[in-house]
């Protein structure tokens, strides 16, 4: 999918509005956070943080492993 977007004004900043499709194809909507990465050839738009996703995995997995544990102290 190739977008040409336009730039407006949003009070003393710039913004750009996507398209129903874009938010559709990234599985965001109004207050998600996307990040913008620079690569090799350009910029990328991702929804989502994707460190944060790595440190959810290895919590979710230490507190499947530790259930009992956590449940324990948390009395």
């Amino acid at each position: 999918m190739t977008l040409e977007l336009k730039l407006r004004k949003v009070g003393n900043s710039l913004g750009v509005v996507l398209p129903k499709e874009a938010l559709a194809h990234l599985k965001i909507e109004e207050g998600d956070t996307i990040i913008l990465t620079e690569t090799q050839d350009g910029m990328r738009l991702t929804a989502g943080n994707p460190e944060f996703a790595k440190t959810m995995a290895v919590f979710e997995s230490l507190n499947r492993r530790y259930r009992n544990a956590l449940r324990e102290l948390a009395k």
